[in-house]
C-alpha cells in the first residue's frame, strides 16, 4: 500500500480523538494535556466506496476487500518546535515520513479543554505550524546547500541542478511561503520531492467542531475554508465528539444517528475520501466470485503498473488487460452482459488506467 497521511496540529485540538475514530480503536490515549501522543500511532483505514459493494453484489463475491490508507497520529507541536521546543524534533522527524499532511484545527470553544495558546484562533494555529515547518525546511536546505556546493565545484551536473533549485526554494521560504504554494514546473516538483522538505507535502485542513456545528460549520470554519481556497487545497468539517461516539456503532445504527443530525455521511468518510484525493490516487477493481477487491494506484499510471500493484510478476509479464468501466459493469449487471454489449475493451501496455476500471490481467512469466 505505502500511502501515508500524517495527522498533525497543536496539542489538544483533537488529533488523537480523530485517529481513534478513524481506526475504530482507543489505541491513542486521548488525554487532556499536551503531548499525550509521543510516538506516532499508525492505523490502516478502509476507503469507503459504494461501487465496490455494488460490484460485489452483482458478482456474488464471497469476500470484499476495500482499498486502504495509512494514517499516523503525530505528537502535537508548539511554537519553537523547529528549535526543539516541546517535542519538536521528534515531531519533525515523524512528519518527514508521511506523504501528505492532515492538519487538525480546533474550531470549537470548551473551557474544560485547555488550549496551548489560551484562546481559540484556528488561523493563528495554522500559521504557527506552517511557520515551524518552514523554519525546519530552511534549516534542512542550509545543510543540503552546504554539502552540494562542494560537489557542484567538481562539475557534478546533478549537484549543480539541485543546488540551483534549492536556492530557489530557500528564497521562497525566506519570503514566508511554503514550497507547495510555489509556481514550479512538473519537472521541478519531481526534482524537489527528493529533498524531503516538509512544506512540499500536500495538505488538508480538518476543522474540528462541536456537535451543533457539524452540519454547517461556524465562523472559525468559514475562515479556514477561505484559507484553503486561497491555497488551492481542501478543508473538511468534522466533529470529533460525534465521530468518537459513532465509531463502534453498527452500520444501520450509524446511519440513523447521522440522519438525526442532518448529516449524509460521517465526517471521517469525507476525510478519508479527501485524503485519497490529496494523494492523487485512483481506484481500480478486480471482481470475481471469490472476492471483490479495490486497489490503489497513482493517477496517470499505466495498465502494467496497475497489474504490478497486485503482483510484481503481473507487471513483468504483462500481455494485455481486459477492461470494463465500473459504470458499464453496473449498467449491464454482469461481466458477460457487458461483453455481449461490446463494452469490454482490450488494452495494451500504454493504456492509462481510469478511476473505476474493472480489470482482468493477462500475463506470462
Amino acid at each position: 500500500m505505502g500511502f501515508k497521511c500524517g495527522i498533525v496540529g497543536l496539542p489538544n485540538v483533537g488529533k488523537s480523538t480523530l485517529f481513534n475514530a478513524l481506526t475504530e480503536t482507543a489505541s491513542a490515549e486521548a488525554a487532556n494535556y499536551p503531548f499525550c501522543t509521543i510516538e506516532p500511532n499508525t492505523g490502516i483505514v478502509s476507503v469507503p466506496d459504494k461501487r465496490l459493494i455494488e460490484l460485489s453484489n452483482l458478482a456474488k463475491s464471497q469476500k470484499i476487500i476495500p482499498a486502504q490508507m495509512q494514517f499516523v497520529d503525530i505528537a502535537g507541536l508548539v511554537s519553537g518546535a523547529s528549535k526543539g521546543e516541546g517535542l519538536g524534533n521528534k515531531f519533525l522527524s515523524h512528519i518527514r515520513e508521511v506523504d501528505a499532511i492532515i492538519h487538525v484545527l480546533r474550531c470549537f470553544e470548551d473551557p474544560d479543554i485547555t488550549h496551548v495558546e489560551n484562546n481559540i484562533n484556528p488561523l493563528r494555529d495554522a500559521e504557527i505550524i506552517e511557520t515551524e515547518l518552514m523554519l525546519a525546511d530552511i534549516e534542512s536546505l542550509d545543510r543540503q546547500i552546504q554539502n552540494l556546493t562542494k560537489k557542484a565545484k567538481t562539475n557534478d551536473q546533478e549537484a549543480k541542478s539541485d543546488l540551483l533549485l534549492m536556492n530557489e526554494l530557500y528564497t521562497l521560504l525566506s519570503e514566508g511561503k511554503p514550497i507547495r504554494l510555489g509556481n514550479f514546473t512538473d519537472e521541478k516538483i519531481k526534482q524537489y520531492k527528493s529533498f524531503n522538505l516538509l512544506t512540499s507535502k500536500p495538505i488538508l485542513y480538518v476543522c474540528n467542531v462541536d456537535e451543533n456545528d457539524a452540519a454547517s460549520g461556524n465562523g472559525f470554519t468559514k475562515n479556514i475554508y477561505e484559507k484553503a481556497k486561497n491555497e488551492n487545497c481542501e478543508a473538511v468539517i468534522i466533529s470529533g465528539s460525534i465521530e468518537a461516539e459513532i465509531a463502534l456503532l453498527e452500520y444501520d445504527e450509524k446511519t440513523d444517528f447521522l440522519r438525526d443530525l442532518n448529516l449524509e455521511e460521517s465526517g471521517l468518510s469525507r476525510l478519508i475520501k479527501a485524503g485519497f484525493s490529496l494523494l492523487d490516487l485512483i481506484t481500480f477493481f478486480t471482481i470475481g466470485p471469490k472476492e471483490a477487491r479495490a486497489w490503489t494506484l497513482k493517477k496517470n499510471s499505466t495498465a502494467p503498473r496497475a497489474a504490478g500493484v497486485i503482483h510484481t510478476d503481473f507487471e513483468k509479464g504483462f500481455i494485455r488487460a481486459e477492461t470494463i468501466s465500473c459504470d458499464d459493469y453496473l449498467k449491464y449487471k454482469s461481466e458477460q452482459a457487458a461483453k455481449d454489449a461490446g463494452r469490454v475493451r482490450i488494452e495494451g501496455a500504454d493504456y492509462l488506467v481510469k478511476d473505476g476500471d474493472v480489470f482482468h490481467f493477462r500475463f506470462n512469466v
